[in-house]
């Protein structure tokens, strides 16, 4: 049936509003239908609704014998009598599937058939029921067993099939072909064209197949070809439904009218021996569906939407005194069927009730049924009791159906005959070390396997690439065979294993032994974390962007400002980048780049992160430089002789970064245009047809960047003097360097990889030659041989051949600016500094010397999909603040790992799984022109009042008193902290085989409330950051339980909170954290890392450790409330304010417990007492009535008093 030109009225049984599993009774269904009729708890009828003792069914006059509900408020999307037994079987519009046995409607059976379609048309075969959805077409048995699933193309959209014999099925839909699937094979054997699309009603004679369309036309095909041999245009909008019988073909539709399409109440009618229309046939209701129910005479029965229904001769008129109407319980039929005997009709309406007409008081549906095979009901019962105890009880005692049968363990002898598992082939080590006495062989354990183990063996076809596919997931891993694997253990994907109690017990100090802090890379698009380290380790950009502060909510430079403070002040800790890139992820043109990728691509290692991360590389610095431009230039950044860092109208990243360049278009008329412009970085542009030859060209990694930054090329460009487009040479002169060299290497394909490859070939034979000695192919050098290449010094120039392997990338490269704007590009050497000068005198004859600072590698792993890496040369300044000593070391960053490496690694690359992405270069002494001091340039104004985002928040409804200028806070002052969450992202967790949990994605947070009170003074307790954090993103679980927070609590429109930015609030306590005040609260860890900030170990007083023994559980702040302040809190929800002063107020006790701390041996018995009462109770408070805490008096109400006198100010 087509639902196009139905009553709009449809539109609001859209199948996601009618879920099955509802248990919800609908208002609109009569409650009279459900008396005496049980519902399971799913809300689905059990039982057959019960007919009426009063109720008489008239011979041969249709009257309604049963009405049963097939689900609840779900509309009936088809009903079909079955073809071969007693049954009707019903599908909706949420994909379920019931069928009802006889005229009694007992239920048979019920099952879903799909989760999320509606079921379009239902045909029963002898050996089950055919299903059709949208796309996908199930063959299951009447008991709800899967015979076969057929899933077809997502694009298609079907909605009718035909049974043209036993085993043959043509299928339908909007598309403009139809599909015939053989039923054996479950295939399609053929695609039939159609001319005119949307098939949605099909039928079958001896002489055509009959096509319904969506547009009002039947087309007449061919039952061999197919093809079409007659066509009726009967209604001008669509067709709702038409049926064939004799020579006779009668449809209803609609018709377009100026308001729309329109009910057509005349019946169009076509002689099929004529192949003309004959006097269409008028009626008194608004047809919808309609089937011949020939008994004596060709009898039309014509339904409508809303019930009524009426019988008449196709060839005469319809009289009024032959209509009858079907009580729906919902206000529209979706459905109607005739049996094969035509004594019964099945309706079904949009709240799921099933209506059955008969005429007779006993029908059947089939003139011949086979008999239906029901349930055998259990005779576990039955069986005799089996004492398993007596050993000479006979097992004949259990009930074995007799069969004649071969029995399943009566195997023949050739699949039973033993074949032992080929032993693997003895190692080649083992042989040539073995040493035979006698007939036994001994050899030293070359430790090359596992214990016990046997490695899985790998298939033969697999590449080179593929045979490192089983890395582990971190370089904690097992000991592997080390030949298998490519990557290198340091250079793999590193993961965090979650245990339940989240990261406190993983071991981060394993991964980085040094001082410098990690970044974690659970947090969606934290790809970037290589370049957020090489960013922090360039120490202008470090400095300029912890004195940048502006008053844009999502500002990347203050953003990242923030994460540079946080790697500051870590001690080896690993930090997050959450806020970060939550203001990242907000950024149109990050969007728009394609730089924001979804949590599966990243999971899955889809997008190509060498594209992504040089294009991320371009985005930062552009963002970084647009964000400068907008403020002042900061005072920090004077020269070292008094002048401006900077020009006016330009940034300090500009300076660090930018080029500038003229860019001449030479057209072949002689014009010449000139254009000044600039750029923050480089493409490496390699040379034209490098791999045409297999031997090579040689090419220095000075040569292809200069040819790269004076870039040369003949493109189409219009020219003013010939006022058209003209073929022009383009090139590009070099004005001024910049004091950073960023190159994007550009290694997308294996052509760029090749000519990387080749010329690493070319630079290790080169090096080689120079050193004097002559290399061949598979050649090993001995020690006697590597001490002959010493210099006259003693120094070994080349410890070892594996240094030179890999290597085409220099370590310094010199630049020279030329009096007619040319620039000459060489490798430079550090030997050569004597002959050449020093490089600030150098730099006055426009000679720079750049050395290399940072690379960032792509990782080919297939079994983890790659990551990103770096290797950075951390400066003097940078070791000394962190560990007291002033020397450079080049160390690996590859998220939370940090590993010291040699220099000639960072310069390595073999590509088959280490790709170099972008480099970076700095000018020598750069560090030393400019005066790197940082200012905070976070306020005390920050805590002062500041207006909400909230437009419904008012006055009343304030819950804090701001601070006033004499409140402002000093060192050692007490704050106390809460802070409550949300959740963006639900945790994604497996479960093992043991039964245990393992958590692979923990749950992304996002911090909802922070509320911050006095911790001293005639003020104590009162608030004066109660601050709710507004939200762009989607939140999945407000936590209302255990949070507080409600929906539309961050919403700007609707909220009466006092609503701010998160950046608004993380500058409060930013401040407070760097005047060194101490925070006080219940869990603050989990705080500090969902809020993103790094606070110093000493100023946190945490009351989960103050009150907490080695080895034994956390306390929750509920029980220690109860247990030493007799305070009951957390009743129904949490709240922050009373979570605050809560832990404030246990902070007092601590200390008069514990004599501020010169008493822990008493203290430590009050803690045993604490354990020891709550093992007792189980750690549950009790219920109010008549319990009182056994340790403390109830706290005073003063607080609260001085809180509300306040307010009244």
């Amino acid at each position: 049936m087509n639902f196009e030109g139905l009553d709009p009225g449809l539109a609001e049984y859209a199948p996601a509003l009618h879920s099955a599993l509802d248990p919800v009774l609908d208002a609109h269904l009569n409650p009279s239908l459900l008396q005496n009729v049980e519902l399971d708890p799913e809300g689905v009828a059990l039982e057959a609704l019960p007919v009426q003792e009063s109720v008489h069914i008239m011979e041969g006059v249709y009257s309604e014998l049963h009405s049963v509900v097939a689900e609840v408020g779900v509309p009936v999307s088809v009903s079909h009598f079955d073809l071969h037994e007693e049954m009707l079987w019903v599908g909706s519009h949420g994909g379920h599937a019931t069928s009802f046995f006889g005229p009694a409607l007992e239920r048979y059976s019920s099952f879903q058939v799909n989760g999320s379609d509606d079921i379009r048309q239902i045909q029963s075969l002898e050996n089950g029921i055919l299903f059709l959805t949208k796309n996908n077409l199930k063959y299951m048995a009447r008991g709800g067993l899967i015979i076969f699933d057929y899933l077809l193309d997502e694009s298609e959209d079907m909605h009718s099939l035909l049974l043209t014999d036993s085993s043959t099925l043509l299928v339908g839909g909007l598309q403009n072909h139809i599909l015939e699937i053989d039923l054996n094979t479950v295939q399609e054997t053929q695609k039939y064209a159609v001319e005119t699309p949307g098939v949605t009603i099909m039928r079958q004679t001896n002489r055509f197949f009959f096509c319904g369309h969506t547009s009002g036309k039947v087309s007449l095909r061919d039952l061999r070809t197919f093809k079409v041999e007659h066509e009726f245009n009967a209604f001008s909008g669509s067709l709702s439904d038409f049926d064939v019988h004799g020579n006779l073909l009668a449809a209803c539709g609609f018709s377009s009218r100026l308001t729309g399409l329109a009910c057509d109440r005349f019946l169009k009618v076509y002689d099929l021996r004529m192949m003309r229309a004959i006097t269409p046939l008028q009626v008194h209701v608004d047809p919808a569906f309609l089937r011949f129910i020939p008994t004596y005479t060709s009898r039309l029965a014509i339904i409508s939407q809303s019930g009524q229904c009426q019988f008449c001769e196709p060839t005469g008129l319809a009289n009024p005194a032959d209509i009858f109407h079907v009580n729906p319980v919902g206000p529209l039929l979706m459905t109607f069927d005739v049996s094969a005997s035509k004594q019964a009709l099945a309706f079904g309406d949009s709240e799921g009730c099933v209506h059955l007409w008969t005429d007779s008081p006993e029908p059947s549906f089939n003139p011949y049924s086979r008999e239906t095979e029901f349930a055998l009901p259990c005779l576990v019962d039955s069986l005799p009791p089996l004492d398993w105890s007596q050993d000479l009880l006979p097992l004949s005692l259990i009930p074995v159906p007799l069969t004649t049968d071969t029995l399943l363990s009566d195997w023949p002898a050739a699949n039973s005959a033993p074949a032992p598992r080929r032993a693997p082939p003895v190692d080649a080590e083992i042989l040539r070390t073995m040493k035979k006495v006698g007939f036994i062989g001994y050899a030293p354990n070359p430790r090359t396997r596992l214990r016990n183990q046997i490695p899985y063996r790998f298939k033969e076809s697999d590449s080179e690439f593929d045979s490192f596919s089983q890395v582990t997931e971190s370089p904690i891993g097992r000991e592997e065979e080390p030949h298998r694997y490519m990557v290198s253990k340091k250079y793999r994907k590193v993961t965090i294993k979650y245990s339940k109690l989240g990261l406190e017990d993983f071991d981060f100090k394993h991964y980085n032994k040094t001082l410098f802090a990690g970044l974690e890379p659970h947090i969606p698009n934290a790809y970037c974390n290589c370049m957020i380290q090489v960013l922090y380790f360039l120490e202008p950009v470090r400095c300029l962007v912890q004195n940048h502060l502006c008053q844009k909510e999502f500002c990347l430079a203050c953003e990242l400002g923030f994460l540079f403070h946080m790697l500051d002040l870590s001690r080896g800790d690993p930090c997050q980048g959450n806020n970060f890139l939550r203001a990242f992820r907000t950024i149109p043109e990050a969007s728009a780049l394609g730089l924001i990728l979804a949590d599966s691509d990243e999971a899955s290692g889809k997008g190509n992160l060498a594209r992504l991360i040089q294009r991320w590389n371009r985005f930062i610095l552009t963002q970084l430089h647009q964000d400068m431009q907008e403020l002042e230039v900061p005072q920090a950044y004077r020269g070292a002789g008094g002048s401006s860092f900077c020009s006016s109208g330009d940034s300090v990243i500009g300076q660090l970064f930018s080029c500038e360049m003229e860019n001449c278009s030479l057209c072949r008329c002689g014009s010449e245009t000139v254009r000044a412009s600039s750029t923050l970085l480089f493409t490496l542009s390699y040379p034209e047809g490098s791999n045409s030859d297999k031997t090579g060209k040689n090419y220095d990694f000075a040569q292809v960047l200069k040819r790269s930054i004076c870039l040369e090329q003949n493109t189409q460009a219009w020219c003013d003097n010939c006022e058209k487009y003209q073929p022009t040479i383009q090139t590009r002169n070099i004005r001024h360097l910049p004091d950073i060299l960023v190159i994007n290497c550009e290694v997308n394909s294996s052509k760029e990889a090749d000519f990387w490859r080749m010329q690493a070939e070319f630079a290790f034979k080169m090096a080689i030659k120079k050193l004097g000695g002559e290399i061949s192919k598979n050649k090993e050098y001995a020690l006697a041989d590597w001490k002959e290449l010493r210099s006259p010094e003693g120094l070994l120039m080349c410890p070892s051949i594996e240094e030179l392997k890999n290597v085409w990338l220099p370590f310094s490269i010199r630049m020279t600016m030329t009096k007619n704007k040319g620039l000459d590009v060489c490798n430079w050497i550090d030997g050569d500094e004597v002959q050449w000068g020093a490089a600030r005198a150098e730099e006055e004859h426009g000679v720079y010397v750049y050395d290399l600072m940072a690379t960032v590698v792509h990782i080919l792993d297939s079994r983890t999909g790659g990551s990103l890496v770096a290797h950075i040369k951390v400066g003097e300044t940078y070791h000394q603040r962190k560990e007291g000593v002033t020397h450079q070391q080049w160390y690996l960053f590859n998220d939370f790992l940090i590993e010291p490496i040699d220099k000639h690694e960072a310069v390595q690359f073999d590509m088959n799984w280490k790709v170099p992405a972008i480099l970076y270069y700095v000018k020598r002494n750069l560090n030393s022109k400019y005066n790197l001091n940082i200012k905070n340039p976070i306020e005390a104004g920050v805590l002062l009042a500041e207006a909400s985002l909230a437009r419904k928040q008012q006055k009343t409804h304030t819950t804090f008193i701001p601070l006033m200028l004499n409140e402002m806070p000093q060192v050692g002052d007490l704050v106390g902290l809460d802070a409550e969450f949300v959740t963006l992202n639900e945790e994604e967790a497996e479960l093992r085989s043991d039964g245990t949990k393992s958590t692979i994605k923990p749950s992304q947070m996002s911090v909802a409330r922070i509320t911050c009170v006095r911790g001293q003074g005639p003020n104590e307790g009162i608030p004066f950051i109660d601050d709710y954090i507004s939200t762009q993103e989607q939140v999945v679980d407000y936590l209302t339980q255990y949070s507080g927070i409600k929906p539309g609590d961050l919403d700007a429109k609707i909220s009466s909170k006092h609503l701010t930015t998160l950046k608004s609030t993380y500058l409060k306590l930013r401040f407070l954290i760097d005047n060194g005040v101490k925070f006080v609260g219940h869990g603050l860890q989990k705080d500090f890392r969902v809020i993103n900030l790094m606070v110093p170990k000493d100023q946190v007083l945490d009351t989960v450790y103050l009150f907490h023994m080695p080895r034994k559980r956390m306390i929750s702040l509920r029980f220690l409330a109860w247990y030493f302040l007799d305070l009951k809190i957390q009743g129904e929800t949490h709240d922050s304010i009373e979570d605050a002063r809560t832990a404030l107020q246990l902070y007092r006790k601590y200390l008069e417990l514990s004599k501020n701390g010169t008493e822990p041996e008493s203290f430590h018995k009050v803690l045993k007492g604490l354990y020891e009462k709550g093992r007792k109770m189980d750690w549950k408070v009790p219920k109010p009535e008549g319990q009182t805490s056994p340790k403390s008096k109830p706290w005073s109400g003063t607080d609260a008093a001085v809180f509300s006198s306040v307010l009244a100010l």
